[in-house]
């Protein structure tokens, strides 16, 4: 059968999209007014036993914790990936739903039973069970809290709710927001510290290399708690004694707010850029704030130098940035634009946040097509329509075969001037 004119993947320009503004965007580019298309990139996001941090992996990121998945067999089968790593061992259990409890919610008083089982046939006692729950119970009005309650009357130890719901992913709390905040509920009030601050957002650890850590103990912090970096559950009850917050995410926004109006840790928000000057220009912020100057220029060099060092070899590298990766993929376009390189695709969700780089990239490269990965037309995509040299992120490179790709996807985060240093090393790299 021959293609028809309809049979494309549909893409609008960084320039018309400019145009059409936030609040009037192509119903291609808005999930909810269209089927999904489970392309690579979105089986990676919404997926619950898709690699990465999701809701599953993320639940457990307090130490010692254990998770109960409560779900019909098909979201439980799925899991198997997850539990089946060797950090996630025994740490994984089921509660299956048949279909009458689907119809009448009779699995509810099941749970209390099912956590209670759990916690004693462990040879270790858990810090903390979490409940995960599925759309099944968001489409039942599961009162989740409520049941957490219950079980721990019954185990004596902390029990908190995940939820696992596509549903409320485009909601005011999603599924990642909201697991961050039944973490971080769990902090008891302890009396600050002046030199202990957390760094919230990410459930891996930054690079090590990480200037923001030097920043910091360049002006008397002594400890800098990561979720991620805890051994043990007292270890992580620390965070409690915090100065400040520093926010690296805004999914963990909501569980900043919640520990400033329980704890009273009041919290400063950075964002994650590849623009070095932006960067640069984010810890001249951040020292304004604390009263401090810091000494940024070794590492803002090194960052120019793996910047220059890739343009050398490569400086007509034409690029197709995906969203499946550890960046904003508009912002991670527009800096790729500004150290002048071409960006001739992007494949990514816009949303308030960063409908500001997509402004400013509609300036500097107009012609920048923006693809959704959810978009049903997808399935038509034709790399031949748009080739490109190198692609950044996993769902990019799916659709570039022929091109070199680098994922950028790992677990421990990159991050400020090392994050930028890294990319471009990597990119160095990947073209020899």
């Amino acid at each position: 059968m021959s293609q028809s004119k309809e049979r494309t993947a549909r893409y609008y320009t960084a320039a018309e999209l400019a145009e059409r503004g936030l609040d009037n965007l192509p119903d291609e580019l808005v999930s909810n007014r269209h089927l999904i298309y489970s392309s690579p990139a979105t089986l990676a996001f919404n997926s619950p036993g898709a690699e990465g941090f999701g809701v599953k992996r993320a639940g457990l990121a307090i130490p010692g914790s254990v998770m109960l998945l409560v779900a019909p067999g098909c979201c439980g089968r799925n899991t198997s990936l997850v539990s089946s790593m060797p950090a996630y061992k025994d740490r994984f259990f089921y509660l299956n739903m048949a279909e009458t409890d689907i119809v009448t919610g009779r699995h509810l008083r099941k749970i209390p039973a099912a956590v209670q089982e759990v916690v004693e046939c462990l040879p270790t006692r858990p810090s903390l069970v979490m409940i995960c729950i599925t759309c099944v119970d968001a489409l039942l009005g599961t009162d989740m809290e409520r049941v957490c309650r219950r079980a721990e009357e019954r185990v004596g130890l902390p029990v908190r709710p995940c939820y696992m719901y596509a549903l409320t992913r485009e909601g005011r709390r999603p599924p990642m927001v909201h697991v961050r905040q039944s973490l971080y509920s769990l902090l008891q009030p302890r009396a600050k510290r002046p030199t202990s601050v957390n760094v919230l957002g990410f459930f891996a650890p930054l690079v090590d290399d990480c200037e923001l850590y030097d920043y910091l103990r360049s002006i008397g912090v002594r400890a800098i708690r990561e979720i991620s970096r805890c051994e043990d559950f007292d270890e992580f009850q620390h965070m409690a004694e915090a100065n400040f917050n520093l926010v690296l995410h805004s999914e963990a926004r909501f569980a900043a707010a919640d520990l400033q109006e329980r704890l009273h840790i009041p919290s400063i928000e950075l964002g994650r850029f590849y623009d070095v000057e932006r960067v640069r220009k984010q810890y001249q912020a951040l020292g304004q704030v604390l009263g401090v100057t810091f000494d940024d220029a070794a590492d803002y060099d090194a960052a120019v130098a793996a910047v220059d060092a890739f343009r050398a070899e490569q400086p007509h590298a034409s690029f197709s940035v995906g969203e499946c990766l550890n960046a904003d993929a508009f912002e991670l376009a527009l800096a790729l634009v500004r150290y002048g390189f071409e960006v001739r695709e992007v494949f990514g969700t816009l949303q308030a946040q960063n409908f500001v780089f997509l402004r400013r990239l509609a300036e500097s490269s107009p012609q920048t097509r923006v693809y959704s990965n959810m978009e049903p037309t997808m399935l038509y995509y034709d790399p031949a329509d748009c080739p490109v040299d190198v692609c950044l992120g996993k769902d990019a490179g799916w659709y570039h075969p022929e091109a070199a790709c680098l994922p950028w996807n790992e677990d421990v985060q990159p991050y400020g001037y090392a994050g930028i240093r890294r990319l471009f090393e990597a990119l160095t790299n990947l073209r020899r």
